[in-house]
């Protein structure tokens, strides 16, 4: 038998080491970086990026319309996005310290949006709610030169 104990590793309970872990993981869960931002908004169709109001202010775009805007100073990490008028009040009522009416844009169709805590779920649904909105507002001919009606079922 051992009776000196003084040279074994410390082993922490898996219990205990859950309790440390699991609010650092659901946090990196829930968080959406620049990186990652940028990636996702790249992979919608025709999708452009570029810094039209300075080198601090990153601009998503479909067919040369905003649709997401970021500065890039930011942290944590906020971005605008435009929203129905109706959902961007819900949004708004529902995440007050997370979502609030758009920063220096159209407070009617645009929402800053903290993604610190947001569920992926709700950021995704949002960013694809602000592409599909412009989308919409593409004018006919070029929707259909670019096949974007399908993303409209049209």
């Amino acid at each position: 038998s051992i009776t000196n104990t003084k040279h074994l590793p410390k082993f922490v309970p898996l219990k205990s080491l859950w309790q440390t872990l699991q609010p650092r993981l659901i946090r990196f869960l829930n968080n959406m970086n620049l990186e990652e931002l940028r990636e996702y908004c790249l992979f919608l169709p025709y999708v452009t990026e570029d810094m039209p109001f300075g080198e601090d202010v990153l601009v998503f775009r479909i067919c040369n319309r905003i649709f997401v805007l970021t500065n890039l100073e930011s942290v944590p990490l906020r971005v605008s996005l435009k929203c129905d008028p109706e959902r961007a009040i819900e949004l708004r009522e529902q995440y007050p310290d997370k979502i609030v009416a758009g920063y220096h844009l159209n407070k009617k169709h645009w929402n800053t949006v903290l993604l610190e805590g947001l569920p992926l779920t709700l950021i995704d649904e949002m960013i694809i709610d602000s592409y599909m909105l412009v989308v919409e507002k593409i004018p006919k001919k070029e929707r259909e030169s670019l096949d974007l009606d399908i993303l409209l079922g049209k």
